[in-house]
């Protein structure tokens, strides 16, 4: 893994591609961002595997917002020392295929994490107090008033949430739970000695009976071999019937298609998602028709401050890495190598 022979001497000198720039164009804010670290990536629009074989040939560095990174892209990169992915997610990257050819992929470990539990907090509470519906009908001139409100909704006090998975933004949506006098269960993939389940006053259980307590599912999960479809029609299944599912994770954590099936027959009370198996959401898919879904366009992450955060992030980790710092907690890959260089 050592330093390619007609690797740039200094940063300056690199060739950095920026991916994604037709769909995320640079912003001023990550222009000025990498500005500061004496960066300045070169913007790209290409998305096809053949494009984007020509575009990372030569590159020292690539920043992804998003795009898919196969292995016959990767391939391709024949200086490469850095995959940098612009957020958290490395799902679209082929991690095996970079360490093998002795390429970096780093991230942003806190990329969005109060901001996706705000997210994911909001939905809930939205779904709860039936405000689509109601913003709908009283724009419409249909005025409740005092009256009942149709259909079901409930006080939040004393209700249970359960986090599948127990990462940061599980544990930021914890705390956020908790003001709301929430009960909290998760699940989480590893046993570790972690104080903050004591703290949060989680209760950690399995998925299965996760399900069957919970008022309210959130997702927390990367999406790996492991967890794709992870919640299907059995798993659906075991959901009360007056529950409702939140997703600001991985669309294809959940099958998309035993989700529609479970809302359209009222076996689920409704949905708040994010993030989508098929990305745009396609025109049409039956999600767009359903009353009891509520849909944002894989937004959570999204305010000025995680912006700024990421742009600062990412330019400092190239920094760090090309001048032989090892910035442990945001390397995806080839933890614990000693030899790599730039």
């Amino acid at each position: 893994m050592s330093h390619p022979e007609s690797a740039p001497v200094s940063l300056a000198e690199c060739r950095i591609v920026r991916l994604n720039a037709e769909l995320f164009p640079p912003s001023p804010e990550e222009r000025e961002a990498c500005g500061r670290f004496g960066i300045e990536p070169v913007p790209v629009e290409s998305e096809s595997v053949a494009e984007l074989q020509q575009v990372v040939a030569g590159a020292d560095a690539v920043f992804a917002v998003s795009v898919k990174l196969p292995a016959e892209v990767i391939a391709a990169m024949d200086r490469c020392r850095v995959i940098s992915r612009m957020g958290a997610g490395t799902d679209r990257i082929d991690v095996q295929e970079a360490t093998r050819r002795g390429i970096l992929v780093t991230n942003v470990p806190d990329f969005c994490v109060e901001e996706q539990a705000d997210h994911a907090m909001a939905m809930l509470l939205a779904l709860e107090r039936q405000l689509k519906r109601m913003d709908h009908d009283t724009a419409a001139g249909h005025w409740t008033g005092s009256r009942k409100v149709s259909g079901r909704n409930h006080r939040l006090p004393g209700r249970t949430l359960g986090l599948v998975g127990f990462g940061r933004s599980a544990k930021a949506m914890a705390r956020r739970a908790r003001g709301f006098g929430l009960r909290v269960l998760a699940t989480r993939r590893r046993e570790v000695d972690d104080p903050e389940v004591a703290e949060l006053e989680v209760e950690l259980v399995g998925l299965e009976e996760l399900l069957a307590r919970s008022d309210y599912v959130s997702l927390h999960l990367p999406l790996t071999a492991e967890t794709r479809h992870l919640l299907d029609a059995q798993a659906l299944s075991r959901m009360k019937p007056d529950a409702i599912l939140i997703n600001t994770s991985r669309g294809a954590i959940v099958d998309e298609d035993a989700l529609v099936t479970a809302l359209d027959e009222n076996r689920l009370r409704g949905a708040g998602l994010d993030v989508f198996e098929v990305e745009p959401l396609p025109a049409d898919s039956p999600l767009l028709s359903l009353q009891n879904v509520l849909l944002s366009g894989h937004v959570a992450g999204l305010d000025n401050e995680s912006h700024e955060g990421t742009f600062e992030m990412v330019a400092d980790t190239i920094v760090k890495l090309h001048s032989g710092e090892w910035p442990t907690d945001r390397i995806v890959n080839m933890k614990g190598v000693s030899d790599w260089t730039w």
